[in-house]
């Protein structure tokens, strides 16, 4: 029989497994659009913000009411793909044109509830020369103001270097999210510089239905651009990468209205359907930074089940050489007797970080979860997936199970992609 040679992002090398080619019903591929010059591109955005004026506009009007406005810009953490060390230069010269001093501007890494950066790590976000120049802080969960409570009942406590700035600018990436249904937007806020008790209330929220990858109906994102709302955001630069990370679209001003232009953009190549549900899914997050732990990597999993039969198994190509990579999520771990324990713990005493464990158990629950990574197997089996030494492994342990004739999807960008059974796109 044909053979099929797949190779999937591992970290920032490869791994991979030779499949039957009569096995292999889809390879789930992004719909690639071509690399832009990602220079012109967000130049191009900038002084075309839709929603709002250019960078210069809302300095002026801030100035006319009498103030020397100082500026915060919100940049994403290791664990995002936002390229800021391109992006940032570009706003930097907007607001120098504008007359923005350096010293009134201030740099903060919306880590929401993750790991502080280290100063080379900032340094490598932002480049050298902006390291050197401007203020660039790491948001602390524990040190935040009170702004308001959303209709949903989330009480907004958010960092007070942003809640105090005159002018507020988050650079992001849009793509899809597994219960936000988007990133970007105003989501650099919540959970970017939001407290705990904030981000636990919002993410609580996507214990409902319709919490899911690709709705901008989701209840966690109505309730996080409320919360955004209360914050205050000025301006936006996001952009859309295509899987390789080059650009393939900036957008530029108002939070939601240029955010749901890139949306549209990510959909076109995001969205996959397909026509048949299979066995097996073979599925890559991405390789790093998208799989530098088990925290992120979930997300390629969560991705991964809408291409997968009731009792089917999935088999997950992540590195995880932070290992699981948040501390209450090791916590839930660790502490858990079984997995519906952890899943019923979602619903009297939800905690953010612990609730990666819960979803886990979830899919551990309705299939057979193999991972592929550099965790001690102890740790993957506490986290209730099942350890392969490599993709062969993973393969032959569901060849035993399914038999010779297994039905097999394969995702090498997992964490990007979203398998929309054909069913669901013709209702």
């Amino acid at each position: 029989m044909r053979k099929a040679h797949v190779a999937l992002k591992y970290g920032k090398r490869e791994t991979s497994v030779n499949l039957e080619k009569a096995n292999v019903i889809q390879v789930i591929e992004p719909h690639e659009i071509e690399a832009q010059d990602e220079h012109t591109e967000v130049m191009q955005a900038l002084q075309n913000p839709i929603g709002t004026g250019q960078l210069q506009e809302i300095i002026d009007e801030r100035r006319a009411r009498g103030t020397n406005p100082t500026v915060v810009i919100i940049v994403s953490d290791i664990t995002r793909p936002t390229p800021t060390s391109t992006l940032l230069p570009h706003v930097l010269d907007a607001l120098h044109s504008a007359k923005v001093a350096s010293g009134q501007i201030t740099i903060v890494f919306a880590l929401g509830i993750h790991r502080l950066l280290t100063s080379s790590e900032m340094e490598r976000l932002v480049g050298q020369r902006v390291f050197d120049h401007y203020r660039c802080v790491n948001h602390d969960p524990n040190d935040c103001l009170y702004v308001g409570t959303t209709k949903q009942g989330t009480q907004v406590y958010a960092n007070p270097i942003v809640v105090n700035a005159d002018v507020k600018i988050c650079l992001g990436t849009v793509e899809l999210h597994y219960f936000a249904g988007y990133s970007g937007g105003y989501k650099s806020l919540l959970p970017g510089i939001c407290s705990r008790k904030t981000i636990e209330a919002n993410h609580k929220l996507m214990l409902k239905p319709d919490a899911a990858a690709g709705r901008l109906d989701s209840p966690v994102r109505r309730d996080l651009e409320e919360a955004g709302e209360l914050i205050g955001c000025d301006f936006v630069l996001n952009i859309v990468l295509n899987p390789k990370k080059q650009i393939v679209r900036a957008v530029a001003g108002h939070p939601v209205y240029a955010h749901r232009e890139g949306v549209k953009t990510v959909d076109s190549m995001y969205i996959i359907p397909i026509k048949e549900l299979a066995d097996v899914v073979i599925v890559s997050a991405g390789g790093a930074p998208k799989d530098i732990n088990l925290f992120q990597s979930q997300k390629a999993l969560d991705n991964a089940q809408y291409a997968l039969k009731e009792g089917g198994s999935i088999i997950l190509a992540a590195e995880c050489p932070e290992g699981l990579g948040e501390r209450v999520f090791e916590r839930w771990v660790n502490e858990a007797r079984n997995k519906q324990e952890l899943i019923d713990r979602l619903d009297y005493a939800f905690e953010i970080g612990g609730h990666k464990a819960g979803l886990l158990a979830k899919l551990a629950q309705k299939a057979d979860v193999y991972v592929v990574s550099e965790l001690e197997k102890e740790l993957a089996e506490r986290a209730f997936l099942l350890c392969a030494h490599d993709l062969n492994d993973a393969l032959q342990a569901t060849q035993e199970k399914y038999g010779p004739d297994a039905t097999v999807i394969v995702m090498p960008h997992g964490a990007y992609t979203l398998p929309r059974f054909q069913a669901q796109i013709c209702e």
